[in-house]
């Protein structure tokens, strides 16, 4: 595990411990520090005990000057007024997206050595597995189905469980808090809005149709993986294309053909055209995620009598209007979309704060501390015992990697 990888993870667990303690959970943020503290010990790896000193002299100062950030939008047990809700969610994904902005450049550094035939002194940031979700797939099939777990890349594995499990306990939260590419398309969203004002929005015969298109990606990957015979994965797991599948990504992205760079264009386009619409209607993961949501037992859910429409008489729909994927809250009683994020904008912008709630149907509510919590608990206190346990770290030789880099493009599946 890499400096910035323990560093990130170590700040992000000791941020989710203090709100747990500032929700006076005290036996939770017990119990996840002894967690947290037991890895360190065990593992013995310095950069996470240099994570845990910077994370132990950043706290108190952002506390004393942003204590509502620190303490999760609620001081003294009293909800701050304004938007600290939005701003904590806000805060939450930039940090994530500059971590892996970090480790990007970390990553190009590591392979760029590695071309030079020079041994990195910059070691390789396992967490880049993440944006291998066949390789993720294929790892999980080889696991239920052999009891073979993989050497190469078993972080891709680990991450696939993680995103799979934040679907399953608060619908698509990590779409909404901490994918990096989801800020990229609200940051191009904003660019197009400042030069072109209208909405332009598609009518919803069309939007549902390109909708379906994410759908049908997800489709192909997960064929892709079923289809793979059992007896051929060791084969593949231990071949050349899987020990580089990470500089092969890369390499795709670097030297696309022209046909990439016209679907490339047009998925900018689109995130430029719609808000949310690279989420919206490509990315295979937020389908998977969507599916899995629908078990999530943690829905926006709308109490009528509280609700200025039925209570009042009213007419509200401020936190349709605040739904950055177009749902129609304020006519539902419970959310089941495929498309709602856990963002909680309705909750934030309903003017009743009664009426809106993330909660189970038999009412347990999660407040927005309780999301953020929950979701860097399970983005990163998974992978930090995944790394103790020693299914996160590369097994490929460094020796390896050298020389396959210098036939990339002649390395086939």
């Amino acid at each position: 595990m890499s400096t910035i990888e323990s560093i990130t993870l170590v700040l992000a667990l000791v941020y989710s411990i203090s709100l747990l303690y500032w929700s006076k959970q005290k036996w939770g943020a017990a119990l996840c520090g002894a967690l947290l503290m037991a890895a360190l010990v065990i593992s013995l790896h310095w950069p996470l005990f240099v994570g845990l000193g910077l994370s132990l002299l950043l706290l108190p100062l952002f506390n004393k000057f942003q204590p509502a950030l620190a303490q999760g939008g609620v001081v003294n047990g009293q909800r701050v007024k304004g938007n600290k809700a939005n701003q904590l969610k806000e805060m939450i994904r930039h940090a994530l997206a500059l971590s892996m902005m970090l480790v990007g450049i970390q990553f190009a550094i590591n392979a760029a050595l590695l071309k030079a035939e020079i041994t990195p002194w910059l070691v390789r940031p396992d967490i880049g597995d993440a944006f291998l979700p066949i390789a993720g797939g294929i790892e999980l099939k080889a696991i239920l189905g052999l009891g073979l777990w993989d050497q190469n890349h078993p972080a891709a594995a680990v991450m696939l469980v993680v995103v799979l499990l934040t679907g399953l306990l608060c619908k698509r939260a990590f779409c909404g808090w901490a994918c990096p590419l989801g800020l990229a398309g609200d940051y191009l969203y904003s660019l197009r809005k400042r030069f072109i004002k209208q909405e332009l929005a598609p009518p919803a015969w069309l939007d549902w149709i390109l909708r379906m298109i994410k759908y049908l990606l997800l489709a192909a990957l997960v064929l892709l993986v079923f289809t793979m015979p059992l007896a051929s994965i060791p084969h593949y797991l231990d071949g050349y294309y899987h020990k580089v599948a990470d500089l092969k990504m890369a390499l795709f992205f670097l030297s696309p053909t022209a046909i990439s760079l016209m679907c490339f264009s047009l998925i900018l386009a689109i995130a430029a055209w719609k808000r949310q619409g690279f989420c919206r209607y490509i990315c295979p993961y937020g389908a998977l995620l969507g599916l899995v949501s629908f078990l999530s037992p943690f829905k926006i859910r709308r109490t009528t009598e509280q609700c200025l429409i039925e209570g009042k008489g009213m007419k509200c729909d401020k936190c349709t209007r605040a739904c950055p994927a177009n749902i129609i809250v304020h006519t539902q009683t419970t959310i089941r979309s495929d498309e709602c994020q856990a963002c909680m904008n309705c909750i934030s912008a309903c003017p009743k704060k009664e009426a809106l709630h993330f909660s189970t149907r038999w009412g347990m509510v999660m407040s927005y501390r309780g999301l953020t919590v929950l979701v860097l608990m399970l983005l990163f206190m998974i992978p930090l015992w995944a790394y103790v346990g020693g299914f996160w770290h590369s097994e490929t030789p460094t020796e390896i990697r050298m020389m396959l880099i210098q036939h990339l493009n002649s390395i086939g599946h």
